[in-house]
């Protein structure tokens, strides 16, 4: 795989950016507490594949630039950042694929109708009244009323062995990740404090009202959309999966099997598949509106 990383400027700062490969753009969004790398393979297999691909390391808590100061972190703000992503790199006819919390943020970002967007790819992420899982919805509440208490309840993460715990590494993924992309992921909240506060920030301003109130003018859609959910995810129940695929005028869902909610990582090629299918139906619908 041949990616290049450059920073792209934008009101929220330098966020780095990784392109690679030629065909019909695929713009990959991670979640919470990881960065771009969850797609490493996905990218890879897509780019040989025939696609162009974008992967951008948004400031969702593994990040090591700090926003500026002002910039709107919230899901939604997180939401016009992919916007202007999208738009500071001239990307058009782009197929978004969004994993976890970067699921939410797509529907999000969908929900608006950008007219560079050719089509949506969810796996197994928030939605709904599910944002967030409930499992960490303690978090949040520290994150609103008491951000030192959650900074120290966070400390037992810096060792490997704690975030290969089921409430951690050990449900989203069963194939599990590398030490030193699981030190990755996790060295930047505990060591650099812009990166704190900016994910603090995130997990206050997370409301269900938004993906409720997103599903709803997704409902109005007219791009091509694919559901995907895993048949061991223990966050992201399937029922919003099957909500969502009722919900989106022609959207298609399918099962991933023996995978929990980093599909990317447990099934990069059941995930690729998926893309490529989704990409082959956009361009059908843009043959058609020609």
């Amino acid at each position: 795989m041949t990616m290049t990383r450059a920073d792209v400027e934008t009101s929220w700062g330098a966020i780095p950016v990784r392109r690679g490969g030629d065909g019909p753009t695929v713009l990959l969004i991670h979640g919470l507490l990881v960065d771009g790398r969850l797609w490493d393979e996905v990218a890879g297999r897509l780019i040989a594949a025939g696609h162009a691909v974008v992967v951008p390391d948004l400031p969702l808590g593994a990040h090591t630039y700090g926003v500026a100061s002002g910039a709107d972190v919230s899901p939604s703000g997180i939401a016009q950042l992919v916007d202007a992503l999208v738009r500071e790199l001239g990307l058009r006819d782009v197929t978004l694929v969004g994993n976890d919390t970067g699921g939410a943020i797509c529907q999000l970002v969908a929900a608006e109708r950008p007219p560079w967007l050719a089509g949506l790819v969810l796996t197994p992420c928030d939605a709904y009244e599910n944002f967030l899982p409930t499992a960490f919805r303690p978090l949040q509440f520290l994150a609103r009323h008491a951000p030192w208490l959650l900074v120290a309840v966070m400390q037992p993460m810096r060792l490997r062995a704690v975030r290969r715990t089921p409430l951690l590494l050990g449900w989203l993924t069963r194939r599990g990740v590398s030490d030193e992309l699981s030190d990755g992921w996790a060295r930047p909240f505990f060591d650099l404090p812009a990166t704190r506060r900016d994910v603090l920030a995130t997990l206050a301003a997370i409301d269900s009202a938004e993906t409720v109130a997103a599903a709803a003018r997704l409902g109005r859609l007219d791009r091509p959309v694919a559901i995907a959910w895993a048949d061991g995810d223990r966050f992201f129940p399937r029922k919003l999966a099957e909500r969502l695929a009722g919900d989106i005028p022609g959207a298609t869902l399918t099962r991933i099997d023996d995978a929990y909610a980093f599909t990317p990582i447990d099934q990069p090629e059941a995930t690729t598949e998926l893309i490529t299918g989704l990409v082959a139906r956009t361009g059908s619908a843009q043959a058609q509106a020609a």
